[in-house]
């Protein structure tokens, strides 16, 4: 009897068993078991890829540890070669360790301004003793995790300088095979950036804080690489890829028909209107001065921009860009190789001008002008008059901080362009591209 007894009793594991492994077409198990959830060829392969994205010692404490965090004055990326368990309820990622430690990450590539990151979630990375019995998992992934904040930012500089393009740093390599989980979930983000997630990505992005369920994986990344402002350096980033690559990359998330402006005929001139600070008071004397040098003018708006899939396609269809200071010229990573970016300075702007996008403007293939306005050309002269330090005096103003800068120079100002000064410029922009002057 007792020997019928177990007999039935094995024979009940057997369908319990299977029931514990089974996997369901969308690759969901149930529970989550310690030991692996990959092959071991497919693991080691992973090991390799998640060990490109940290360096010298960061790299050697993470074969040994299985976790190591790479730190940068703009980023923190922290790395786990292991299988994580993920609460998405409260951010908590548990990993297996001989050691019980806490690590908190701020997944946001602006960490020095300590006021923007008082807004940015933290994640809460626990390693937890071996000896812990390990918790229930709804979801398993087949994937890495690559946890990010979409941040609290509507600004296209700031996107694609802080998210975008350390999306594009860190998770190239993957070949697509990465599952996103963005924290600090802001719905305008995932719409507005659906092309260039799906082509990182092939699975749908994991919005914590409203999905309470846990999630495991057979490794993680906590933040984005960061380089810097509009920038890919080949040198630090896994393939070596370079801002050129970039520009590839958008142009099969967008579907962009022209790599390179020569072959575009007409010399089509984008011009980016502001209508609140660092306005062209002049706007339809420039656009027609630019028409008799021979362009065909687009004007565009910054609510034009909403729609980046569609923006996308008109810039690029574009030999050259004009714009004053501002976001707007981001939109250069859309122009076709050889195309022309203008940029206005405003007075007293020439360093951020530079910065921002005089430097990353021939990374991208482009041929950079700049048209730095004089005091004359600028509303500031009226506001405060000419023997003003505003004026005369510049430095001044900035030896107080940014704040002062940015309410006069960069929010206070407006400009009267001189056009045959500027018309120089335009000239210049038609002979790189080889069209004639005077126009035909």
């Amino acid at each position: 009897m007792i020997q019928v007894i177990t007999i039935c009793f094995c024979l009940l594991l057997i369908p319990l068993a299977f029931l514990a492994t089974y996997k369901t077409p969308s690759d969901q198990w149930k529970i989550w078991f310690p030991n692996r959830l990959l092959p071991n060829g497919e693991q080691d392969s992973l090991k390799h890829l998640l060990g490109r994205l940290v360096r010298g010692n960061d790299r050697n404490k993470l074969e040994t540890t299985r976790f190591a965090c790479d730190r940068a004055p703009h980023s923190v990326v922290c790395v786990a070669n292991q299988q994580v368990r993920i609460e998405t309820a409260n951010l908590e990622v548990h990993m297996r360790s001989y050691n019980q430690t806490e690590t908190l990450v701020q997944p946001y590539a602006r960490q020095e301004d300590k006021e923007l990151m008082r807004y940015i979630t933290p994640v809460h990375i626990l390693r937890e003793k071996t000896t812990v019995t390990p918790k229930y998992c709804y979801y398993t992934h087949k994937v890495p995790v690559i946890v990010f904040s979409s941040g609290l930012i509507g600004n296209l500089f700031h996107e694609f300088s802080e998210i975008i393009i350390p999306l594009f740093i860190t998770t190239r390599h993957f070949q697509s095979n990465v599952q996103f989980m963005v924290t600090d979930y802001q719905p305008w983000f995932v719409q507005k950036y659906n092309s260039v997630l799906t082509q990182l990505s092939r699975y749908q992005v994991i919005r914590t804080g409203s999905n309470t369920s846990d999630h495991c994986f057979p490794g993680a990344v906590i933040g984005l690489r960061f380089h810097d402002n509009l920038a890919v350096n080949p040198n630090s980033i896994p393939g070596g890829y370079t801002m050129l690559d970039f520009k590839q990359f958008l142009r099969d998330a967008y579907s962009l028909k022209v790599k390179n402006a020569n072959e575009i005929q007409k010399p089509i001139l984008l011009l980016i209107s502001r209508k609140t600070s660092r306005t062209f008071v002049n706007e339809n004397e420039m656009v027609q001065m630019m028409e008799d040098t021979g362009f065909q003018v687009i004007v565009t708006e910054i609510k034009d921009m909403f729609n980046l899939d569609k923006f996308a396609r008109v810039v690029n269809s574009c030999k050259v860009m004009v714009g004053a200071h501002g976001a707007g010229l981001t939109n250069g990573v859309f122009l076709p190789q050889g195309a022309v970016l203008i940029q206005v300075v405003p007075y007293a702007l020439t360093w951020a001008s530079e910065t921002y996008f005089g430097q990353p403007a021939p990374k991208m293939g482009l041929k950079y002008l700049e048209y730095k306005t004089v005091a004359e050309e600028s509303s500031l002269i009226g506001s405060y008059g000419p023997n003003d330090p505003v004026i005369t005096d510049p430095q001044s103003l900035y030896s107080k901080g940014y704040q002062v800068v940015r309410a006069i120079y960069v929010d206070g100002q407006n400009m009267t362009i001189n056009l045959s000064r500027f018309r120089a410029t335009l000239v210049e922009a038609l002979v790189h591209l080889g069209h004639p002057y005077p126009p035909n």
